[in-house]
């Protein structure tokens, strides 16, 4: 009998990062991947999944990725543009509640009241939310914001509002300044560059005007952020890929 060689986490690791790095080149799964996201979006597959009985409009596989991030950069703070349905700020107010942090900050233009009490809910978990209900880009936002987090750089940021070309361009250029070295800025649903345009789901934004646009213009004017290869890779099921952005400097 053959006895099975038992991997060390080092030897494990590696073959992970080998795997993920082939499969990254693998161009006819990743085109059947991206097809299967294309057609389930008919179906809201990306909607479909609950934290804590709260809709997160994401991808487990994403939200994986966040988890990855928080425990390996323990974030501080975590600037969330974007709060739909509030499963994703009950989803880092976990995160950040185990592994140490201050305070979630939800940004939209429209919070509903029962959305609210639904949080409100959940004990010590809401201690760490704070929603401001604004656009964005707005003044009184981003005053209220630098209120909360002060001078820390200890910041994750998840960008995932208004999906059009100008108005990502305006987020990245302005929440990039309160992430420090080491810690990341999210630009969600980049895949919007690779979906052709959905005539079951008409948007204001498409191929050629969304994140992605946005993000590469973004990569063209700074050198304080790359985007992290290695996380990407992973992730054959993604709505954000090549959005997972680290601060280098």
């Amino acid at each position: 009998m053959t006895e099975k060689k038992i991997l060390s986490r080092e030897e494990f690791e590696e073959l992970r990062k080998k795997s993920a790095l082939a499969m990254s080149k693998d161009d006819d799964l990743v085109c059947k991947a991206r097809g299967v996201l294309i057609d389930a979006d008919k179906y809201q597959w990306i909607h479909q999944t609950n934290w804590f009985g709260e809709p997160i409009l994401n991808l487990p596989q994403d939200m994986f990725a966040l988890q990855d991030i928080i425990y390996r950069t323990r974030p501080k703070f975590i600037i969330e543009l974007g709060v739909a349905w509030g499963g994703s700020l009950l989803f880092h107010s976990t995160l950040l509640t185990v592994l140490g942090g201050e305070k979630v900050i939800g940004v939209d233009i429209y919070i509903p009241d029962d959305l609210k009490a639904r949080l409100n809910s959940h004990g010590p978990l809401c201690d760490k939310i704070h929603l401001i209900t604004g656009s964005s880009l707005e003044p009184d936002t981003l005053a209220q914001i630098r209120s909360i987090i002060g001078d820390c750089r200890e910041v994750l940021v998840v960008l995932d509002s208004y999906h059009s070309h100008d108005h990502v361009f305006a987020e990245l250029r302005i929440y990039s300044s309160f992430i420090g070295k080491g810690h990341y800025l999210v630009c969600g649903d980049t895949i919007i560059e690779h979906i052709p345009i959905q005539k079951h789901r008409p948007r204001p934004w498409g191929p050629g005007n969304n994140p992605k646009t946005a993000l590469e213009a973004f990569l063209k004017e700074t050198e304080r952020f790359v985007v992290d290869h290695d996380l990407d890779r992973k992730l054959l099921f993604s709505c954000n890929p090549g959005g997972y952005l680290l601060c280098t400097g």
